[in-house]
């Protein structure tokens, strides 16, 4: 299977897709096509499941054969679809990985990739993440003390959870963590900018672990076709999803899972009062806009970079606002849902979670009884600032996540500027 890039034709392997990050030509790379799915079931496991939904992707690659062990390493930890007390309504568990949100899964299945991929005697291969508060956690817990591996992690100052802050700032070593004067959308721009910059590149190896990451993006797919194949096999029907949605990387991996034949209905994009998706599903034009702060903060991107792979993939407007539907949700709809949530739905939600409660409720109001499954994101005591004074209790961590908030904290101050990161870097 060959690669492409979104903005100029071009083929590449999918070794070099995931060692690039970034397309040269500042595009995202694709599949040139798109396989059918050959799962009929859902396998015995997560990761066995996932291995057979990414085999065709890695049919010409050097990592076919490690492609079970990456697997299996990547997805150890449930993905589990649970039945709320709302009747038809099933909650997809993405929360039980080392930092407690879905970045987990693809985090640690890139950095299997890319361990595999890189040369021993080549240099240290520095990996950047822009984060709006999960995916650097992540990306830094699957890449600590990895050898041959830097990782850069830039967040936006002060638009962050305090525990997410600590979950992005804790690990030291081989990661450091850089406090950025902006916001997500910045850390974005400085991310791409240094993918771009051949000069740089040409002195030092630099890799990506955002979801313009193709290797970040397929293994998404796999918890949505097992979440599925077990539900139709079960129920006979296709489930529904309402993905919260902020950069697309999750949504568009639903979206592929079902384009490639898995028994996935309708896909709903849950955002927050960044309303870039709904308003251009409603029919507005495609317009970024600059980010606005919500308490659901890992959502807050004014420019979702997906968005791009998203329309590579349709003829034309028309069709792609067939294809999905956005809705978007304010704050004070958050913290009514996170309040009512113990109550109606039986669970305490992070406030990303009950971004996608909220628009289940809208589509139980109108009429909508079909199954839906909504996507707890993140688990809720990473929000504990905002969850416990609206539910009246503590949210206790995990314990993965109780021993990440036990280490040291540490970050450095960055400006919103190319040449203060560039001068980092060198």
């Amino acid at each position: 299977m060959h690669f492409t890039s979104t903005r100029t034709p071009t083929r590449v392997s999918i070794d070099t897709a995931l060692s690039a990050g970034l397309a040269p030509d500042g595009g995202l790379y694709v599949p040139v096509d798109i396989p059918a799915s050959a799962l009929a079931q859902a396998q015995p496991t997560l990761a066995q499941t996932a291995q057979a939904l990414l085999a065709p992707y890695f049919d010409a690659s050097n990592l076919r054969d490690a492609l079970p062990a990456i697997c299996a390493d990547a997805f150890d930890f449930p993905a589990p679809l649970r039945c709320l007390s709302s009747q038809n309504t099933w909650l997809l568990e993405l929360f039980h990985g080392p930092t407690a949100a879905f970045k987990d899964y693809a985090a640690r299945f890139l950095a299997g990739c890319l361990a595999r991929l890189r040369e021993q005697a080549s240099p240290p291969v520095t990996i950047l993440v822009a984060t709006s508060g999960d995916t650097g956690a992540a990306v830094g817990a699957a890449f600590h003390r990895r050898p041959g591996f830097d990782v850069v992690i830039l967040y936006p100052e002060g638009r962050v959870s305090p525990r997410q802050a600590h979950g992005l700032e804790c690990f030291g070593d081989n990661v450091r963590t850089f406090r950025v004067a902006g916001t997500f959308d910045d850390c974005q721009r400085l991310v791409k900018e240094a993918l771009g910059d051949e000069t740089l590149r040409a002195r030092r190896a630099l890799g990506s672990a955002n979801s313009i990451s193709l290797g970040r993006l397929l293994p998404q797919m796999a918890y949505y076709a097992h979440a599925a194949l077990e539900f139709h096999a079960a129920r006979g029907q296709a489930l529904n999803f309402i993905v919260p949605t902020g950069n697309l990387g999750n949504a568009l991996a639903c979206w592929l899972a079902r384009r490639m034949g898995l028994p996935i209905g309708d896909i709903v994009l849950a955002s927050n009062a960044n309303d870039v998706l709904p308003r251009y599903f409603a029919g507005a034009d495609y317009q970024p806009h600059a980010t606005v702060a919500t308490l659901a903060n890992a959502m807050d991107v004014g420019a979702p970079s997906n968005f791009e792979r998203l329309r590579w993939w349709h003829r034309d407007d028309a069709e792609l606002r067939a294809d999905l539907r956005a809705c978007a949700v304010d704050d004070a709809a958050i913290r009514d849902t996170i309040r009512d949530a113990p109550q109606r739905h039986g669970i305490v939600p992070c406030p990303h979670t009950a971004v996608g409660l909220r628009v289940l409720e809208r589509l139980r109001d109108a009429g909508d009884d079909r199954p839906w499954a909504v996507v707890a994101t993140a688990h809720p005591a990473k929000f504990d600032s905002i969850v416990e004074p609206l539910v009246g209790h503590a949210v206790s961590p995990p314990p993965a996540l109780a021993a990440w908030l036990t280490r040291p904290a540490r970050s450095e101050p960055l400006a919103a500027d190319y040449g203060a990161l560039r001068a980092q870097l060198e």
